[in-house]
């Protein structure tokens, strides 16, 4: 016999608060360290490695748009790192949040350049992807989370057990 629908969208819950704390312990650290940010900074100089080593398109686009705005792109890095754990910790905008969770670590990977590599499947990048794209795809937020006081989370997906619900 299964478990009634609300123990998953409890268990999703969990897994909502986990991905947002994991959010926030890459963000935060970003935010705090003056080192990170800058023409000069690591993230700059990440992007300088990677760009020595890589080829294609994707390496054109980090030479040539990212790299001479490092600083502004690093300090995008780090608000969308934190802003993503802070929505997903909430439970605020978790779709949104899921969106960007996914879009980051992608971009993280296509920066490494070993998309073509059968074995970077079971990457942190990867990993980070997919958790950050269950709530693209899961309405997570709508319990312990504040998008269930949105207006319309709460019309157009009413969490199971609750009136309305016709799961």
């Amino acid at each position: 016999m299964l478990p009634p629908p609300r123990t998953y969208a409890v268990w999703l819950a969990v897994i909502r608060i986990y991905t947002g704390v994991f959010w926030l312990s890459h963000g935060v650290p970003k935010l705090l360290n003056p080192k990170f940010v800058g023409a000069s900074g690591m993230m700059a100089g990440m992007l300088r490695e990677a760009t020595g080593q890589g080829h294609g398109l994707y390496n054109d686009f980090l030479i040539h748009v990212v790299l001479p705005n490092a600083g502004l792109f690093s300090h995008l890095v780090a608000w969308g790192e934190t802003l993503t754990g802070v929505s997903l910790l909430l439970g605020l905008f978790t779709r949104v949040g899921g969106v960007v969770g996914v879009f980051l670590p992608l971009n993280y990977f296509m920066m490494k350049g070993s998309y073509g590599d059968i074995t970077a499947i079971g990457s942190l990048d990867i990993a980070a992807a997919a958790l950050s794209f269950i709530h693209v795809v899961l309405p997570t937020g709508l319990v312990a989370g504040l998008d269930a006081m949105l207006p319309r989370s709460r019309v157009s997906r009413p969490v199971a057990g609750e009136r309305g619900y016709k799961g």
